[in-house]
C-alpha cells in the first residue's frame, strides 16, 4: 500500500467510527419525540425537549474538550467517550417517565460530544500531508451521510420494530465502535509548559472565535430551521398519510449530498463562498416551503432534494468559511464555535417549534422554518456576503488539517 494512500487502517477506522456515532445520534433524534408522545404521553413541546436536551449535553462536552482534549489525551478521551456512549445508550431500556428520559438524553448527548470531538481531532494524524484536502472531504462526507441515513433508518425501524429493538441495534453498532477504537492507532501531541498553561486559562477566546461569529449565528438559525425536519417529519407524514414517502425523504437527502458535496467544494474554491452559500439558503427555504404545502409523495421527496441542497451543503461549506477566516492555530476554536452554534440550533429548535405547535399547524411550522432560512440569506448578505464578494480569494485547504490546529 502506498504511503500516501487514504486507504490506511487508521483513516478508515476513525472515519467509520465517526460515521456510526453520528448515525446513532440522528437515528434517535428523529424518533425520540414520537416515542415520548406515544409511550410517555408527552405534549409536543415536551417531546421536542426530549429531542433538544441531548444537544445541551453535547454543547457542554464540546466547549470543554474543544480546547483541552490534548491535555486529557486523545486516546483516553476516545476510550472514555465510546464507553460512556455505550452505557448511556443502554440506559434507554429503562425510561419510566419524562424526567428519566430527559436525564438519559442529556447524558447521552455528553457522551456523543466527547467521542465526536475525539474522532474529529484524531483524524488529523490519519491523513497523508499531501492529501489533506481530499482526506478531510471524504471524512466530512461520513458526517453528512450519517445525517441523512440515520433519520431514514430511524423512521424505517419505527415502522417494523419497537423502541427496544431500535436500542438493541444502536448498542450493537456502538460495540463495533468499541472494537474499532481498540484497533485504532492514536498519535498524541507533546505540549510545552507554556501551551499547557495557555490551555488551562479561562478566557473568552479559548472558547469562542470572534472571527466566525456571523457564520456561527447563521449556522444556529440553519440548524433551528432544519430541526423541524429532524424532529417532526415523522409525526407530520403520519398526519398527512405520507408515511412511506416520508421514510424515503432522507434517502433522497443522502443521494443529493453525496453527489453534490464534492462539486460544491470545487465551486467554493474556484468561485468563492457566495456562489455556494447564497443558493443554500434559498434551497432550504424552498424545500421547507414545499413541505408546508405537500399532499403528494412526489412533492414530499422533491422537498428532500432542496433540503439536502440547502442544509446538507451549508454544513460543510460553513465549516470551510470558518477555516478561511482564521489562522491555523485558531482553527480548532473556530470550528468548535461553529459546531456548538449549529448543534444549539438543532437542540432548541424542537422545543420552541413544539411549543408553537400548540397554536400552529405543522404546515404553518414549516412556513416559519422556511422564513428563518430566508432570514439567514439576509444576515449573510448584510454582514458577510457583500465583503466576501469584494475580497474573494481561494480557500486554503491546507489549513484544514494541521496538528498545530489542535494545540
Amino acid at each position: 500500500m502506498k504511503k500516501n494512500s487514504l486507504c490506511n487502517k487508521d483513516f478508515i477506522l476513525d472515519t467509520g467510527i465517526n460515521f456510526v456515532v453520528y448515525l446513532i445520534y440522528y437515528l434517535l433524534m428523529v424518533i425520540i419525540a414520537v416515542v415520548a408522545k406515544q409511550e410517555l404521553k408527552a405534549s409536543l413541546s415536551e417531546a421536542g425537549l426530549a429531542s433538544g436536551i441531548f444537544i445541551l449535553g453535547t454543547l457542554l462536552a464540546r466547549l470543554q474538550l474543544g480546547k483541552e482534549i490534548e491535555l486529557y489525551g486523545r486516546k483516553k478521551t476516545l476510550y472514555f467517550g465510546v464507553v460512556f456512549y455505550l452505557l448511556t445508550t443502554l440506559m434507554y431500556f429503562y425510561i419510566p417517565n419524562l424526567g428519566i428520559m430527559y436525564l438519559i438524553r442529556f447524558l447521552n448527548g455528553m457522551a456523543y460530544g466527547v467521542i465526536s470531538t475525539a474522532t474529529n481531532t484524531i483524524i488529523a494524524s490519519c491523513i497523508p500531508i499531501e492529501r489533506r484536502g481530499e482526506g478531510i472531504n471524504y471524512y466530512g462526507l461520513s458526517t453528512s451521510l450519517a445525517a441523512a441515513i440515520g433519520p431514514f433508518l430511524g423512521m424505517l425501524l419505527m415502522l417494523v420494530a419497537n423502541f427496544h429493538i431500535i436500542i438493541i441495534t444502536c448498542v450493537a453498532l456502538i460495540l463495533l465502535c468499541v472494537f474499532g477504537c481498540l484497533m485504532l492507532t492514536v498519535k498524541e501531541i507533546e505540549l510545552t509548559d507554556a501551551e499547557i498553561k495557555n490551555m488551562k486559562a479561562f478566557t473568552f477566546e479559548n472558547y469562542v472565535e470572534p472571527r466566525v461569529l456571523v457564520i456561527s449565528v447563521i449556522g444556529l438559525l440553519m440548524g433551528f430551521a432544519y430541526s423541524s425536519v429532524l424532529s417532526f417529519l415523522a409525526a407530520y407524514t403520519r398526519e398527512i398519510n405520507l408515511v412511506d414517502a416520508g421514510t424515503f425523504f432522507f434517502v433522497v437527502y443522502a443521494v443529493v449530498i453525496t453527489v453534490t458535496r464534492p462539486l460544491t467544494g470545487i465551486l467554493f474554491d474556484r468561485k468563492g463562498e457566495n456562489s455556494v452559500l447564497y443558493p443554500c439558503y434559498l434551497c432550504l427555504a424552498l424545500g421547507l416551503f414545499m413541505l408546508s404545502v405537500t399532499h403528494t409523495s412526489v412533492i414530499l421527496l422533491l422537498s428532500g432534494v432542496f433540503v439536502g441542497l440547502g442544509y446538507g451543503t451549508f454544513m460543510s461549506n460553513g465549516q470551510a468559511v470558518c477555516i478561511k477566516l482564521t489562522p491555523p492555530h485558531r482553527v480548532s476554536v473556530a470550528l468548535s464555535t461553529y459546531f456548538v452554534a449549529l448543534d444549539l440550533g438543532i437542540g432548541v429548535g424542537p422545543y420552541i417549534l413544539g411549543t408553537m405547535r400548540t397554536f400552529l399547524t405543522f404546515q404553518s411550522l414549516y412556513l416559519v422554518a422556511s422564513a428563518i432560512a430566508l432570514v439567514c440569506f439576509i444576515i449573510y448578505y448584510l454582514f458577510y456576503g457583500r465583503k466576501a464578494s469584494m475580497q474573494m480569494q481561494p480557500v486554503v485547504i491546507e489549513k484544514l488539517i494541521d496538528t498545530d490546529n489542535f494545540e
